[in-house]
């Protein structure tokens, strides 16, 4: 299991926006119609990813709790699908369903926009404001598969939280680790 860090997008970039497919309703997403009118999470994951396995319970936990709020959710998939075929979008609406997934599930064929975000992992998470300024962008929490530590989501929680109540998200924010992307070649 390779462990790769998130890239961490410099705090106050704005989000790219983009217009990609979701593959539970088969229709086109852009950012501007799926942000939250609190915050927006962009998450940049995938089926096979043991990190991504290891957090998706609590990812779609978070997400209900968060969604209700204010802030919205959504989830991409960049990974080249030929070489990686159980990350195809038929696979991604499968998993998205089997999860419950509360969010889209998008399908980043070209891989444009993992590289407008400088996404370098499964899981890469990204955090912003209502004016789709990055906030917060790291890990989810200090658990990883076999480390034995509780999937909290303590790390997105808290820095939602601050940015609910009209607080600075602390800049001490620390890299979230997983696969790498999977780009074609």
């Amino acid at each position: 299991m390779a462990r790769t860090p998130s890239n961490m997008l410099p705090l106050g970039t704005v989000a790219p926006d983009f217009d990609l497919l979701n593959t539970v309703s088969d229709k086109k997403e852009s950012l501007s119609n799926c942000k939250g009118k609190e915050g927006t999470v962009i998450l940049f994951i995938c089926n096979h990813c043991p990190f991504v396995i290891h957090i998706n319970a609590t990812i779609v936990e978070i997400a209900n709790n968060y969604q209700k709020k204010g802030i919205r959710f959504i989830a991409i998939s960049s990974n080249d699908v030929i070489n990686y075929p159980q990350d195809a979008p038929h696979l991604m609406k499968k998993l998205a369903e089997e999860e419950k997934y509360p969010f889209p599930y998008l399908y980043d064929e070209t891989q444009n926009v993992a590289k407008a975000y400088d996404a370098a992992c499964t899981p890469d998470i990204f955090l912003f404001d209502k004016s789709l300024k990055l906030v917060y962008r790291g890990q989810l929490d200090d658990s990883r598969p076999g480390n034995e530590i509780p999937v909290t989501g303590t790390d997105l929680k808290n820095a939602m939280n601050n940015l609910l109540e009209k607080k600075p998200v602390s800049s001490i924010q620390k890299p979230s680790i997983g696969c790498n992307i999977k780009w074609k070649n």
